[in-house]
């Protein structure tokens, strides 16, 4: 069977996040795509940055990883976006079951 994965992502704001939610769902690489608004402190051009983003947190199979990673990457605002990947280490039956189903 298939693992479960989440892949985390931030984006400059809300409706970016949602656009780009949209098309991963619409294109069934991920079963649900969460979106939170959240605050962000970064290094960034040699200086600490205080941002106000959106954390898209991606739902979907080991199956879809690489395919769902690079259209989080080619569609992404960012010079240098986050992607970062964590396998579900542990996941009812039934909610695999169903991303399973959901996904290409």
């Amino acid at each position: 069977m298939q693992n479960g994965i989440i892949v985390f992502s931030t984006y400059p704001d809300k409706e970016t996040a949602l656009k780009a939610a949209k098309k991963i769902i619409e294109s069934k690489l991920a079963a649900c795509v969460n979106l939170t608004e959240v605050r962000s402190l970064y290094w960034w051009k040699e200086k600490v940055e205080d941002s106000k983003e959106c954390l898209a947190i991606f739902k979907s199979t080991s199956k879809t990883s690489k395919m769902l990673k690079g259209a989080i990457a080619k569609s992404h605002p960012y010079e240098v976006p986050e992607i970062v990947e964590i396998k579900m280490n542990s996941v009812s039956n039934s909610y695999l079951r169903w991303m399973v189903e959901s996904v290409t």
